[in-house]
């Protein structure tokens, strides 16, 4: 009788302690919302537990939702083909920041170092190159007609590519148009190439910019139904090249996803972008390229340096010069001025990061 009696005081004192443990995390909770407005948006979009100096921790529960929900989301729904959201295993492994690299960040210092690039030119009307501009609405397009099940023999995996030819450094005509979608076994390969000129292609290209000498590949290789996950796994960081300029301008070398704002490799990539986009939107050139060095704990940036390609209606170190008075390039200068803290990075996990008018880097201001 009294050990049933001692195991029941001990098990009310656990309910207890959690009870109380509960409380405390809410009010930790409470009070960084109060403290923070973006970091109360993020908290409640994410359902957050706890958090600390070091980071924000989610249940490992939610994490496996968001996950399972952007698989849905995508379309992978067949283990047999890529992946399906319901059956697939989910590891969750999230860690602390390492404190030797948050004693610099946490005062405000690049959370690594690199060179990064910026780039816009008059091309297009969002100031993209044309060629990755085109390979994004053709992306775009292969998922409206696969969503919509105007092709639904589609399915989720595919990537584009599109060649273009200059004359007097302005698109004159478009070489080549690849594109690989995957498909269900059942679909002839005949109507899948028809379906997608017609479809895709036709509806996405101006009629002006192909010619007889414009070659076409669909799914070159005959087949691809085995894709996603299941086809072709490992990734660098995500494509680096179809996320900024589709190799028409330089790159840094550090991807953008999986990285917070601190990490300068993606916020200060962005801001670049921004910068470049307003000097071309405003004038100060037709075609303009941001180059800017960062060290590992250190505020300022290392160099800047403004290449318009012969194309400036002002000096490249009077743009430098206008540059820094302008613009705080500090990390959190940057994060401040982009909002960067907002959950705002699903819009980027697709059809690459650059060119998209709802995001803050691409808004134009006037210089």
């Amino acid at each position: 009788m009294m050990k049933m009696e001692k195991g029941k005081i001990n098990k009310e004192k656990k309910i207890l302690k959690e009870q109380k443990d509960r409380k405390k995390k809410e009010k930790e909770l409470q009070k960084l919302k109060k403290k923070d407005k973006n970091l109360k948006s993020i908290l409640e979009w994410m359902h957050i537990q706890k958090a600390d100096n070091y980071g924000i921790y989610l249940q490992n529960q939610d994490i496996e939702k968001v996950v399972r929900d952007t698989i849905k989301e995508i379309g992978f729904d067949n283990e047999k083909t890529d992946i399906d959201y319901r059956t697939c295993k989910v590891h969750i492994n999230i860690t602390k920041q390492s404190p030797d690299i948050a004693m610099g960040v946490n005062v405000g210092g690049a959370g690594d170092q690199g060179i990064m690039f910026g780039f816009a030119c008059d091309e297009t009307p969002n100031y993209m190159p044309y060629a990755i501009e085109m390979a994004h609405r053709l992306s775009k397009k292969l998922t409206e007609v696969r969503k919509s099940k105007e092709l639904e023999y589609l399915r989720p995996d595919g990537k584009t590519q599109v060649t273009v030819e200059y004359e007097d450094d302005k698109p004159k005509r478009i070489e080549t148009i690849l594109i690989s979608t995957q498909h269900l076994e059942t679909v002839r390969d005949e109507q899948l190439k028809k379906d997608i000129v017609e479809k895709v292609i036709k509806q996405v290209i101006p009629q002006k910019m192909i010619d007889e000498k414009t070659k076409i590949y669909i799914n070159p290789t005959g087949r691809f139904v085995i894709g996603g996950p299941l086809g072709d796994t490992g990734l660098t960081g995500r494509k680096i090249i179809v996320d900024t300029y589709g190799g028409y301008a330089r790159h840094g070398g550090g991807a953008f996803s999986g990285k917070d704002a601190s990490k300068v490799d993606r916020s200060a990539a962005y801001m670049l972008r921004h910068i470049a986009k307003n000097l071309v939107a405003n004038g100060y050139a037709k075609k303009c390229e941001i180059q800017i060095s960062y060290a590992i704990g250190m505020e300022e940036p290392l160099s800047i340096c403004v290449n318009t390609f012969g194309t400036g209606t002002k000096s490249e170190e009077e743009l430098e010069k206008l540059i820094k008075e302008k613009f705080d390039l500090t990390p959190n200068g940057i994060i401040k001025y982009l909002e960067l803290e907002k959950p705002i990075y699903s819009k980027t996990t697709n059809y690459g990061h650059f060119g998209k008018n709802e995001l803050k880097w691409e808004e134009i201001i006037e210089i």
